[in-house]
């Protein structure tokens, strides 16, 4: 729990704000540009290409495909004409498929199977993140709001799997800065408090539940930076301290091992004795390390997979380097891997669901030029059925390659990354390139595979350069600590030392390079053009911070028991020799450095950057006669969930560029 507000600024993909009343539309309304004022941006794009914008950003016809535990229905999501994405659910044996949930203006956020009968899903009201739980049974019949709760934020801690009516949940209910856990009955919404959390000064941030659903351990706050394990053996026993860590250290519970006759042993995620993330087993009563797992030198283990059907065997670990890396271990899964490897080749694949059995296997399969597809294994006949090509438009011969890199930064750090080169990109054809800084910024990272925005970008002729900056997450500890107070100072330092290593490639037209990025990207993309204006041809900010005073004071009341962390990490507003710093790299304090071209979008009703922070930019830079083009959505939050708005957004950026870079 405690590395939540280390995604504070991460693009949320499918948050969306419904329509308010116009008396109550946020922020200044008279600052958005006209969608005719827009439309005209967006025909400056005038090329002739293969693909259309809708070609990279139309929602797959079908999507996110689930087994029922028993396997004996098939569920997905089923795009319209309109754009919504309902819900249905197919038998395996006769074919027979069932509309079971409509989607209407609010999205559906998610959802899954709970029983052989039942599904359940998740909304929002007006897009405030504060998520609903709902329960349907598979014909559509027996619809329950589970949570009605207004102004209360729920999410999912376990589901339960040997007790097929309940789940373990945690809401704000009793206050809104803190989480307690709830079971629930997932037919009737009836549930009981399992834990109280009271100590609002030193809040419990994460619950640990066993497979039967009974409380073993919880991590409570202290001095608003440190949390403190607490475990006990059953639920007649007394919490006992295990270990106290600080935020800049992990030590979190995986799951407990159900294979052992030491009932107090548990799987750990740990860096406390190392710079990487490691998994060690661990006895909670002894506070010892029984023996280390697994662990890699230079990247941060991920996680690992247990089968529930043959007695919480291991399977496998995985991690993210260069590109994914699943390291099998099991008898039964290193001959899966095999399986799997020998049809797929160099493709990435992920087991996305089974069935309780583990005959059926969902598997997503994708790469850099391939969006990806579903197939289904059945691991009895060992056979392969494919499913879905989630985009087929798309087609992979046509795409471009995607590059990890490396170099060195200014200060002797080695940065990671990805640049994705046009196909047309030569000596005698140098190409503009696009910066891409990721969201987070701590504790995220950018992947390979296949980037939506990369790729269209490369099909208009840019190059696209994506940047794990320090910082980010799953290099080890001291490379995400080297980016502690850095926003605005060595963590741009790092995208400038990337573009200096790109212009080196000859296909790099060096006068002509472009930042983008959305949410801390945005705040990234509006201090570069502070900072180092003349490196940049223009920007795009996109739902980015502009102010840090302003950003901390609008904080939702669920982060607020994260602040202490805040003030180390980012910076801290009650001292003196931050507050100097928080105004040199605050772009809305600096608009007068500004001298490229901007284009601002922002999500109305967006509860982590609220519209004040794009506001406040565009205010303080048309007072300069600027001509910033602002794009703002009435029905949208962090990150455009609408397609018809995602579109447009593109669209709009793609005239921008146009414009500026070609």
């Amino acid at each position: 729990m405690k590395k939540t507000i280390l995604l504070l600024l991460s693009i949320i993909p499918f948050i969306s704000m419904e329509a308010q009343d116009k008396k109550e539309l946020p922020g200044d309304t008279s600052l958005p540009s006209t969608s005719e004022e827009l439309a005209k941006v967006a025909a400056l794009d005038k090329g002739t290409y293969k693909y259309s914008i809708e070609d990279y950003f139309s929602k797959p016809k079908q999507s996110q495909f689930k087994f029922s535990p028993d396997g004996k229905y098939f569920s997905y999501r089923e795009k319209d004409e309109k754009g919504k994405k309902h819900l249905y659910v197919q038998n395996t044996e006769t074919q027979e498929t069932v509309k079971v949930l409509a989607e209407g203006e609010e999205l559906i956020r998610g959802y899954g199977w709970i029983n052989d009968k039942r599904l359940i899903y998740v909304k929002d009201q007006g897009g405030d993140e504060n998520y609903q739980l709902f329960g349907i049974d598979l014909d559509g019949s027996n619809q329950k709001s589970l949570t009605p709760f207004d102004g209360v934020k729920v999410n999912i801690l376990n589901s339960l799997p040997e007790q097929d009516d309940f789940m373990i949940i945690q809401m704000n209910k009793n206050n809104p800065q803190i989480f307690e856990p709830y079971k629930i009955n997932v037919n009737t919404g009836e549930m009981d408090q399992l834990f109280e959390n009271t100590d609002v000064a030193n809040p419990i941030a994460g619950y640990d539940f066993d497979k039967d659903g009974n409380l073993r351990a919880y991590t409570q706050q202290s001095n608003f930076t440190d949390y403190i394990l607490y475990y006990r053996e059953n639920e007649k026993a007394e919490f006992q301290e295990v270990v106290k860590t600080n935020w800049k250290e992990n030590f979190g519970i995986m799951g407990f091992d159900y294979n052992s006759e030491n009932k107090n042993a548990a799987y750990v995620l740990t860096n406390r004795d190392g710079n990487t993330n490691e998994i060690i087993l661990y006895d909670l009563k002894e506070r010892k390390t029984i023996k280390k797992v697994y662990s890699n030198n230079q990247y941060d283990i991920s996680g690992m997979s247990r089968s529930r059907e043959r007695g919480y065997e291991l399977d496998y670990f995985y991690y993210t380097g260069e590109k994914s890396h699943i390291v099998p271990v099991s008898d039964y899964y290193k001959k899966l891997h095999k399986i799997f490897t020998d049809k797929f080749g160099d493709m990435e694949y992920s087991i996305t669901n089974s069935t309780k059995k583990e005959d059926k296997y969902l598997i997503y399969v994708g790469s850099d030029k391939f969006y990806g597809a579903y197939y289904l294994y059945d691991a009895i006949k060992n056979e392969f059925k494919k499913l879905m090509d989630l985009m087929p438009q798309l087609k992979e011969e046509d795409m471009a390659e995607m590059r990890p890199i490396k170099f060195k930064s200014r200060d002797g750090l080695t940065i990671h990354g990805y640049l994705t080169v046009p196909k047309k990109a030569s000596k005698k054809n140098k190409v503009p390139l696009i910066l891409n800084p990721h969201g987070g910024p701590y504790g995220v990272r950018d992947y390979w595979g296949f980037n939506s925005e990369a790729q269209l970008f490369a099909s208009r002729g840019y190059a696209t350069l994506q940047v794990n900056y320090r910082g980010s997450g799953g290099y080890g500890k001291e490379f995400f600590l080297a980016g502690n107070k850095q926003i605005g100072r060595k963590m741009l330092n790092d995208l400038e030392d990337a573009v200096a290593y790109v212009k080196k490639m000859d296909w790099i037209n060096e006068d002509k390079v472009a930042v983008y990025g959305g949410s801390y990207g945005g705040l990234a993309t509006l201090g570069s053009l502070v900072k180092t204006p003349d490196l940049y041809t223009c920007g795009v900010d996109y739902v980015g911070v502009s102010n840090l005073f302003t950003f901390f004071e609008a904080f939702p009341p669920y982060w607020k028991p994260f602040l202490g962390q805040v003030y180390e990490q980012w910076y801290n507003p009650e001292s003196e020799e931050d507050q100097k710093i928080m105004k040199e790299v605050s772009p809305a304090l600096n608009v007068d450095k500004i001298t490229k071209p901007l284009f601002v979008i922002q999500g109305a009703n967006d509860p982590r950057v609220n519209i004040h922070e794009s506001d406040q930019m565009v205010e303080n830079l048309r007072k300069r006669k600027f001509d910033v083009p602002y794009m703002v959505k009435y029905n949208e939050g962090h990150g455009f969930g609408h397609e018809d708005n995602r579109i447009e957004l593109y669209k709009t950026m793609m005239g921008f560029f146009a414009k500026h870079l070609k």
